[in-house]
């Protein structure tokens, strides 16, 4: 084995934990990892699959400028202070994040896809990237949800003439000028794509599945806990993660009250079918469209721990705390109750401390032997 943990007979590079994902919770684990004396490239590695610093912001739409964007809480030990609230969010945070990866040498390897996370000799995981395989003692699941986006699936949906498309892939609004859009999801970023879009295009419909939640008033620290808890009950009983989003309801802004006194909040029941023109309902009402936009959410893309087994009959992973209950080497930070920013933080500095236990009772077993 060489300085750099390789065992160079099998090219498997060892080190004591491997974090996937360098967004707002894999940047906060890795820095509670620098902080307890771990050394990047030598005990923990930061693996990412983005092309360059931001986590999943940096694939935001240009018209999301950091001045609209809610609830973006510093990263530890750097604050974000002085940005221009009317540049693209993509830009100001992707700066954040690469002016906090540089300050605390964190030394983030990219673009590195992580294609499977699997057992390993000598009680490691074994974790298959495209640069080659890790062999780690612990692992740190900051994957988040970008990558996944969740496209529900509606009869007629593959003979529609138009053009469909998902947050994801939201391009701004300029490319929907002069169009009839069907915007299809109640959660922010449905209703702040339907209130741009509705200043370019011929015609709008919004469409959820549920009535519309407005909250009125501050949303403090109480408020925050209760929504939380309320997620963590999910991920604790094994079901798939909901976004806090989902249980905090909308904010009423000003921009939002303009739009529901416009007409342009105006909610419609979600569609029974799509035609080769638009969308139907049951009762016979039709409205036509060029194009469907699915603001609709994501899920956790986990597929590559999918080796170890790790979900439980509902679907969802385990979790106390951070900690995947199946298997206490692995802990998921940004997953269910973490996936907002303040609680990706706190998550990173909890999952560290859980695995600095676990390292260190794993270096007294070897003392004792």
């Amino acid at each position: 084995m060489n300085d750099f943990g390789v065992r160079d007979d099998l090219g498997v590079r060892e080190v004591d934990v491997v974090v996937i994902g360098a967004g707002q919770a894999g940047l906060s684990a890795a820095y509670h990892l620098r902080r307890t004396g771990l050394v990047p490239d030598r005990d923990f590695v930061v693996l990412d699959h983005a092309p360059r610093p931001g986590g999943a912001w940096q694939f935001r739409w240009p018209s999301l400028t950091y001045g609209k964007v809610h609830g973006m809480h510093a990263l530890p030990g750097m604050e974000l202070t002085g940005a221009d609230g009317h540049r693209p969010s993509s830009e100001v945070i992707g700066d954040y994040f690469a002016a906090y990866e540089d300050r605390f040498d964190l030394r983030v390897h990219r673009p590195v896809e992580v294609r499977a996370v699997r057992e390993g000799e000598g009680g490691r995981l074994l974790v298959e990237t495209s640069e080659g395989p890790y062999a780690t003692r612990a692992l740190i699941n900051a994957s988040g949800t970008w990558d996944r986006p969740f496209w529900p699936r509606y009869p007629g949906q593959e003979i529609f003439r138009g053009r469909q498309l998902h947050t994801a892939n939201y391009p701004g609004p300029e490319e929907f000028a002069g169009l009839r859009v069907i915007v299809v999801g109640g959660g922010a970023s449905g209703t702040q794509h339907l209130m741009e879009i509705a200043e370019v295009a011929a015609e709008t419909t919004w469409v959820t599945r549920r009535e519309p939640v407005y909250r009125e008033g501050p949303f403090g620290e109480a408020e925050g806990r209760a929504a939380v808890a309320l997620v963590e009950e999910r991920v604790r009983q094994g079901l798939p993660p909901q976004s806090v989003v989902s249980v905090t309801g909308l904010p009423l802004s000003d921009a939002i009250r303009a739009a529901r006194r416009s007409g342009v909040l105006e909610r419609n029941p979600m569609f029974d079918r799509i035609t080769p023109t638009g969308v139907a309902w049951a009762g016979g009402r039709t409205v036509d469209a060029d194009v469907i936009l699915w603001a609709t959410g994501f899920r956790a893309a986990i597929d590559h721990l999918t080796p170890l087994r790790l979900r439980e009959p509902g679907g969802g992973i385990q979790v106390e705390g951070t900690r995947a209950v199946r298997d206490e080497r692995v802990h998921l930070v940004g997953y269910g109750p973490s996936a907002s920013t303040i609680g990706a933080n706190r998550a990173g500095r909890a999952a560290v401390t859980e695995i600095r236990h676990l390292l260190e009772g794993d270096r007294q077993r070897v003392t004792v032997a």
